[in-house]
């Protein structure tokens, strides 16, 4: 690096020490005590147990937040098909996709600081990125780069190897590597290598490790004490907090080609460095779930900066309410992200407006990523449609969606199988 680059590396560093960070409010209707009316809650407890059938998942971790009406949060399950212990609803896990969104809080944070710009090159901070000059940090953070993805070359290594550490660079070459279909700019493509590189980026431009970024812009602003970037070690998602974590599991194929859910592999302990800006985050479901409000709210923004302005198809000919920004999904009003870490699939979105908000993580991963995303809608529809407490007023906008619809989607794309009707 030349001695002007050095120079700026410092000045950025400098910047990013100085610069206070305040404890921020979400913007949200206050949380009415107690649980569900009794309809709603079975409705709820019957939606999860169908999805943890269709899954293979022993276990599961939920929440769900209806000001208006009440809330529910519960560990549900066992940490293995066998048995063993009872799932507890504090219990870690890793957090999965929703890691990207926290990437890009990090970006929106120096950009309020001077630190970067959402138009800067992402080969200005990255060296060895050459062909990048045309990608910016921002589209890296909108997944609009036209980076292809690379864990479809990677999942089976991720697999079999949990505990090796993987140089982000390394990850994000495989998806580098693939012909790009759209130019940078143009539209939403699913890319973990853009967050890979987001991270590197990050981490080059404040001389400061992401782990220590997420801390000071993300978790410690939101309060989020049990939720946190690890290091590449292998460890559990607990790590040196304790044996706290939700047993992840993974079913492989056997002989007959079949899954075999009732006897996965369990890999809760492995290298968070295979997911690291993309995926590599730990959290709980209370946090999980406080943190998709401040995401959909915007509380961590900077005044005067927007986020979900740009919105792109979450695929072609996607509905109209299903787009991407931001490191986000928008979805029927709500805003989160979903998806898969080896051993758990994961969700989280809130209603920026009702408050609205569902969790959840399932503890298997070997189902498509996209049914924690279908779990978390079904979930949400049954809630929006819960009467209000005494005194509160239940909002009147629904969801393009109905429950109805979103379990369907779960049975058909089952990879276990389901109790008989």
């Amino acid at each position: 690096m030349s001695a002007l680059g050095v120079g700026v590396v410092a000045l950025a560093a400098a910047l990013v020490g100085c610069a206070p960070v305040e404890a921020v409010e979400i913007d949200v209707p206050a949380q009415v005590e107690g649980g569900f009316p009794a309809e709603t809650q079975a409705q709820l407890d019957a939606a999860l147990a169908e999805a943890m059938a269709a899954t293979g998942a022993s276990g599961a971790i939920v929440g769900v937040w209806a000001p208006w009406s009440g809330s529910w949060v519960a560990g549900v399950g066992t940490q293995s098909p066998g048995g063993g212990a009872a799932v507890d609803a504090d219990m870690e896990f890793r957090a999965a996709r929703v890691t990207r969104a926290m990437t890009c809080d990090v970006l929106y944070a120096l950009v309020a600081r001077d630190v970067v710009s959402l138009g800067d090159p992402v080969s200005r901070y990255v060296g060895g990125a050459s062909g990048l000059e045309d990608v910016t940090l921002g589209q890296l953070c909108d997944s609009s780069s036209g980076i292809g993805a690379s864990a479809p070359s990677l999942w089976n290594e991720w697999i079999r190897t949990p505990d090796r550490i993987w140089p982000p660079l390394e990850l994000a070459a495989y998806g580098m590597g693939r012909e790009r279909t759209t130019e940078p700019g143009d539209a939403f493509v699913d890319s973990d290598a853009g967050y890979l590189l987001l991270g590197v980026a990050l981490e080059n431009a404040t001389a400061t490790s992401l782990p220590e970024l997420f801390e000071k812009y993300v978790t410690k602003p939101l309060a989020l004490d049990s939720t946190w970037l690890p290091d590449s070690e292998p460890a559990t998602p607990s790590g040196s907090r304790g044996d706290t974590s939700l047993q992840g599991n993974h079913s492989l194929p056997g002989e007959d080609g079949q899954l075999l859910c009732a006897d996965p592999i369990d890999i809760t302990e492995l290298s968070a460095s295979m997911g690291f800006a993309d995926t590599g985050a730990v959290s709980t479901i209370t946090d999980l779930g406080r943190y998709a409000q401040a995401l959909a709210t915007g509380a961590l923004l900077g005044e005067g900066q927007t986020r979900f302005d740009s919105p792109r198809a979450a695929y072609p000919n996607a509905p109209t309410w299903y787009t991407y920004d931001g490191g986000a999904y928008t979805a029927g009003g709500l805003v989160g992200q979903h998806g898969t870490m080896p051993g758990y699939l994961t969700a989280a979105y809130a209603d920026p407006d009702s408050g609205l908000t569902v969790a959840v993580v399932l503890n298997n991963s070997a189902a498509p990523s996209g049914l924690a995303a279908n779990l978390a809608w079904e979930l949400a529809a049954i809630a929006s449609k819960a009467p209000a407490a005494a005194g509160q007023t239940a909002p009147a906008a629904g969801l393009p969606w109905t429950a109805e619809q979103q379990a369907e989607t779960i049975r058909s794309a089952a990879v276990c199988p389901l109790p008989a009707q």
